[in-house]
């Protein structure tokens, strides 16, 4: 290999609750490396130190596909959830630049303000991500950010998940409508009955279901919905009239609100087919133009850190060649 100047390579990072995905180019976005990780959620992972290691790890197997090392990263972008007090930028700088050895600082962001790079030219609008859990962020033109990523309501795939096992355990006791979630829960962790469904997620004579596999039950709940059933129907139109409100706050407090601005929508659960998640979120931004994002959120960071060096790469490069690189991002969990 011939030797390349330091500084000619840009990494962006995606971490989510799932999964972080790591990507490094060259300055025009030629993709020549990838590389994945666990969860990346510092409040989410079994420790800050763990969630960490999973983005080092992305990022360290990005640059070995490379064939290429640190010192020649020219600037970095990370967009992460679990980021959201001021605490948890300074920690995951310093951890970050330290652990990758990293030439300058890192530029860290909430994994809402990542996907709006990779839906718009200049960075300005507002996101809404749906994947493990839910989250939504804003930034202006001035470069002012607002995010949610720390509110207690889940609206991600853990929402629809939690909600419809809620809905089956409530309709067996006559408490709430029949569903037809009923028979995919049942089938979907091989029970008897809700009540056999119920105490595998409690037993102790052998291991039980970990609550967060509930999270698995989010794409029968968009299945459902999509086919009419009046429980699933209300379960996600619920969910994406709450995303959406917090969309609209984080529109209001970057001053997007009374005038048009781009939403961008992404996120494993919102590329489920039902279009009832996503017209729900719209139905509480009026004033939104939606944006479908063709390409990774990791390929937001990547152009994050493209602004950072100075440089404009190309999105049609980076998804041109990003096509040779396998990376698993259509999974309905995806935060």
């Amino acid at each position: 290999m011939t030797p390349a100047r330091n500084g000619d390579l840009l990494l962006g990072v995606d971490g989510g609750n799932t999964k972080t995905i790591a990507i490094v180019s060259r300055r025009d976005g030629t993709v020549i490396g990838t590389g994945t990780g666990g969860r990346a959620d510092i409040h989410g992972a079994t420790s800050p130190t763990a969630a960490v290691e999973e983005i080092v790890r992305a990022a360290s197997a990005a640059l070995a596909a490379a064939g290429r090392r640190s010192a020649d990263i020219a600037a970095s972008a990370f967009s992460l959830a679990g980021a959201d007090w001021p605490e948890d930028f300074e920690f995951l700088r310093l951890e970050l630049r330290a652990k990758l050895g990293l030439p300058t600082a890192p530029l860290v962001v909430n994994d809402a303000i990542g996907p709006i790079r990779c839906g718009t030219d200049d960075g300005v609008g507002v996101a809404v991500v749906c994947g493990t859990y839910g989250t939504a962020g804003a930034r202006n033109s001035a470069g002012d950010v607002y995010h949610f990523g720390f509110w207690p309501d889940s609206t991600g795939a853990w929402g629809l998940g939690s909600e419809g096992f809620r809905a089956v355990l409530r309709a067996s006791l006559g408490l709430d409508s029949p569903t037809s979630l009923t028979d995919r829960a049942l089938a979907l962790w091989d029970a008897s009955d809700v009540l056999d469904l119920l105490h595998s997620f409690t037993r102790l004579d052998r291991p039980s279901i970990p609550a967060s596999d509930r999270a698995l039950l989010a794409e029968a709940v968009l299945d459902e919905a999509d086919a009419g059933d009046r429980v699933a129907v209300r379960i996600v139109q619920s969910a994406g009239e709450v995303v959406g409100d917090y969309a609209r706050v984080c529109a209001a407090e970057t001053g997007q609100l009374g005038s048009s601005f781009p939403v961008v929508l992404c996120g494993g659960v919102l590329r489920h087919p039902s279009v009832l998640l996503r017209e729900s979120i719209l139905s509480r931004l009026p004033d939104a133009a939606p944006v479908y994002p063709t390409v990774e959120p990791a390929v937001g960071a990547l152009l994050l850190a493209s602004d950072n060096a100075g440089v404009r790469a190309s999105v049609d490069t980076v998804s041109a060649t990003l096509l040779s690189w396998a990376l698993d991002g259509d999974d309905v969990e995806g935060r």
